[in-house]
């Protein structure tokens, strides 16, 4: 488990009474779709190339995070889902990835990954493996009925390619203690009416699809493929996607997870025990292992501001 784990299960075991250390938020953590506002568009749609990766048909899971617990087992208390590379675990390294096969087109290796959807009243199969039910992540795990990989071009200006073997997350896995710090650039909404996100699980009318938004940070520092806390190697730009001064913009990550909830089901994302599976917890994780030869046709595509 870890000393942050067997520090949780302690505390946890002591605050039983007072429902402290809760596995699961209430009623709150929903939201009726029609309740949230709309946004109004305010620029124009980006330059976009796609990576077809599929679904995650393989079942490619596990507790590990190797870009945040790197050489850990099951160091991150939660089931990971992952597309892309299908070797991806604590012990992977760039080698290992790069040559590994992916479920990825155009030989894309990179590797995608972001906690699992439960039904949370459902029983699961893994619900005595380490990440699943032992740590309070008890449900059903339903898999995505669709994942759409995503690159966008820059508003401001061109995009260089971004170096090989670039790690970065966004979201942040211990939101709530953090009282929402670095939770902003992740959103949920319906696959009907896509105006509408919140930072809430959406309840979707009959027929939508529950939708996870991700989008990653797109300025570069030019040197560094990773940094100690995995941000300030690579940030968000400022209104109307400009990059600070010292950092360029590369391809902007953006991902959309949707799944077949059904109509009333509780569901939530897998989280740290502390955490209480809050949807502000979301989070992703990404390695580029694209060849660089790939990646340049990308950034040359983005940069045409054509369909690629």
């Amino acid at each position: 488990m870890g000393l942050r784990g067997a520090l949780t299960a302690v505390l946890c075991s002591i605050s039983t009474l007072s429902g402290a250390c809760s596995t699961e938020g209430g009623d709150s953590d929903y939201i009726e779709i029609s309740q949230v506002q709309q946004q109004a568009r305010t620029s124009p749609e980006p330059s976009t190339w796609v990576s077809e990766c599929g679904r995650n048909e393989t079942g490619h899971r596990n507790a590990d995070n190797v870009v945040a617990q790197p050489q850990i087992p099951a160091g991150a208390h939660h089931t990971h889902e992952y597309v892309g590379n299908l070797s991806t675990d604590a012990f992977s390294t760039d080698q290992s990835l790069a040559a590994a096969a992916t479920t990825c087109q155009l030989d894309d290796r990179s590797t995608y990954y972001w906690p699992v959807l439960r039904l949370t009243e459902q029983q699961g199969d893994d619900a005595h493996a380490t990440g699943g039910g032992m740590d309070g992540n008890h449900g059903k795990i339903l898999p995505p009925a669709s994942v759409r990989i995503e690159y966008r071009g820059n508003p401001a200006s061109n995009v260089v390619a971004m170096p090989r073997f670039l790690r970065t997350i966004t979201g942040n896995p211990v939101a709530v203690s953090q009282n929402g710090q670095h939770a902003e650039r992740v959103q949920w909404s319906c696959s009907g009416d896509r105006s509408r996100v919140t930072n809430r699980y959406p309840r979707c009318a009959t027929g939508q699809q529950v939708v996870r938004i991700f989008d990653f940070p797109s300025c570069w520092d030019g040197k560094n493929t990773d940094s100690q806390l995995h941000r300030s190697h690579l940030t968000f730009p400022t209104g109307g996607g400009v990059c600070a001064i010292g950092t360029f913009p590369v391809p902007q990550l953006h991902i959309e997870v949707a799944y077949d909830v059904p109509a009333g089901a509780r569901y939530a994302i897998d989280s740290f025990p502390e955490e209480r599976r809050s949807p502000t917890t979301d989070h992703a994780m990404y390695i580029d292992v694209m060849p660089d030869s790939l990646m340049a046709q990308v950034a040359g595509c983005l940069n045409r501001l054509s369909p690629c």
